[in-house]
């Protein structure tokens, strides 16, 4: 209109740094960041933002310049959300790579971002170094190492405690005294579109690609990922999504928008949940589904007293959790929030938000309603289309299409891969590759399978989330994954591998019979495989590929008719 200017008096660049510098001066002595176990103090937000500065200070003295990636190879420890502030501080693009990479992977992804520096956990030495000699082998050329000392439980994966200056240039500590000139300023972005992050695809895939987020969609992500959490100000926030897997789910800056406490944990177990939660009075926390199992599955003696008068929320992603889990989670006093998303919309991307009228259905209804995947977050927009025509399904509960997604939480694309990321964006929606339902009366969203995972059963499609479901019903299942096996007269039929909960003993004849009480006859799987565990990645999803691999192993079954 006649009047409107655009000009720095109501114009500034999206970035979540800004919640850093707020959180210092309106939480200045409030923890910020502190380790789940040991005595160590908790860090205010008026120390780590001085530390954060002093951090990219220090980076800039190193050589880093803007758009320049600096990579973190660490698990949950203080430094790794210290280090969500720095290096964007120093104008640079944070990529935090997955900390159960092996050496060849992570070699693969060092020469593929052209990392400047690496910031290296004590605890992943041995794989660090041995990445960098494949690294220099190849003939590219290696980063500044930075090396993580602090151990929070005193030693690494193999028991022991590596030299604080073994294989690297710099030790981290020292780095963040060091500092840089006292006049050193944070780079701040000059446009909110330049890049903050660069996160590389789980390990579901033979070669990871690396997308790219912007300042302005972690902004606005980290914003509605505290909505989706139902987080007041001052949360204390449970560290049990792994900060390498979208940035925490954007809460490595979200925790920061409302001067909360980070409490990191480096190994994820039932027991170190409920300690952590206990001992820190932990109001807020996050994970795959199997997150969930080791919270249901805790012995007696490893489970702690919840703080009294409210329950704890998790938000929980990745594969819909069970019915019967939720319902678990529900009787232990955990508030259980189901999201939905990929790396490529910044992580979760929905919720399935409850309605009150909800709250006087039987349990059962209650956790399959819980378990959908619901609607989208305030940060875009999510629609079930047919691939082919692009036409929105009807909200029918039966009608199957493509999960898409478009707005300002999709990412700005893969890094070095423009192919790719014109495929992916093509049509003006994001192509997620799950398939999915709309149900009738809400329109809530309810993914039934990969794309790569549905079953084709005689022509019928089986989704394996519907016969993991009833797997998980079985009073001895810990855990459940189908997958197809060929089948010379069926094409392929669900095959099953289960984990047993401890002291159970399961006998697949029965777990058959089980399912077929439960599920339409073609749906039941026709082979369960009783395992010690199920393949994971490092977000605790299971490695389907690998199961399908086993099964495909096994040859077909007979082709006698069922």
């Amino acid at each position: 209109m006649e009047g409107a200017v655009l000009c720095a008096a109501n114009h500034a660049p999206l970035t979540p740094l800004s919640f850093l510098d707020r959180s210092a001066l309106v939480y200045p002595d409030r923890p910020a960041v502190v380790a789940a176990a040991g005595d160590a103090p908790a860090r205010t937000w008026r120390e780590t933002r001085a530390r954060c500065l002093r951090l990219a200070a220090a980076l800039a003295g190193l050589g880093v310049q803007r758009r320049h990636v600096v990579t973190v190879f660490a698990q949950n420890v203080p430094a790794m959300c210290e280090l969500h502030f720095a290096v964007p501080m120093a104008g640079a693009v944070i990529c935090a790579l997955n900390s159960r990479l092996d050496a060849a992977m992570a070699s693969v992804l060092l020469r593929h971002s052209e990392a400047r520096v690496l910031f290296v956990d004590a605890a992943l030495l041995g794989v660090a170094r041995e990445a960098l000699r494949l690294l220099s082998d190849a003939g590219a050329t290696p980063p500044v190492v930075v090396l993580i000392t602090e151990l929070l439980d005193g030693c690494d994966d193999e028991g022991s405690t590596p030299s604080p200056g073994a294989s690297a240039e710099h030790e981290y500590e020292a780095l963040v005294s060091r500092g840089g000139p006292p006049e050193f300023a944070a780079r701040w972005p000059a446009d909110e579109n330049e890049p903050i992050a660069l996160n590389y695809t789980s390990g579901t895939t033979s070669r990871p690609k690396g997308v790219i987020y912007s300042h302005r969609g972690a902004y606005l992500n980290s914003l509605a990922a505290v909505l989706l959490n139902d987080m007041p100000s001052m949360p204390v926030y449970l560290w049990t999504v792994p900060m390498f897997h979208c940035n925490g789910w954007c809460m490595a800056w979200g925790v920061a928008a409302q001067g909360g406490t980070n409490v990191c944990l480096r190994k994820v177990t039932g027991a170190a949940i409920f300690d952590a939660v206990s001992r820190h009075g932990v109001t807020h926390m996050g994970g795959a589904p199997t997150v969930l199992g080791m919270i249901v599955h805790a012995a007696p003696e490893e489970r702690r007293p919840l703080p009294a008068g409210r329950k704890v929320a998790v938000m929980t992603g990745g594969a819909p959790p069970p019915p019967v889990v939720l319902f678990r989670m529900e009787a232990l006093g955990f508030l259980v929030i189901h999201s939905y998303g990929l790396t490529e919309t910044y992580g979760p991307a929905t919720v399935c938000t409850w309605r009150p009228e909800w709250d006087a259905l039987p349990a059962g209804e209650r956790a399959a309603i819980k378990a959908r995947q619901g609607l989208h977050h305030l940060g875009l927009e999510v629609d079930v289309k047919d691939p082919a025509t692009m036409r929105s399904v009807p909200a029918d509960g039966a009608t199957m299409g493509e999960v898409m997604f478009r707005g300002n939480t999709v990412m700005s694309g893969y890094y070095k891969d423009a192919a790719a990321t014109a495929e992916a964006l093509a049509g003006g929606w994001f192509r997620s590759g799950d398939l999915a339902v709309r149900v009738p009366g809400d329109g809530y969203v309810k993914i039934r399978d990969r794309s790569k995972d549905i079953i084709i059963s005689g022509g019928e499609n089986i989704s394996t989330i519907e016969v993991e479901a009833a797997l998980f019903a079985h009073p001895a299942v810990a855990e459940a994954a189908v997958v197809g096996r060929p089948d010379e007269h069926w094409g392929e039929t669900p095959c099953a591998f289960v984990v047993a909960k401890k002291g159970e003993r399961v006998e697949p004849e029965e777990v058959v019979a089980f399912c077929r009480g439960r599920l339409p006859r073609y749906m039941a799987p026709r082979t369960v495989v009783v395992v010690e565990e199920l393949p994971k990645t490092a977000t605790g999803k299971v490695q389907k590929f690998a199961l399908r691999d086993k099964a495909k192993a096994m040859g077909s079954l007979s082709t006698s008719k069922l």
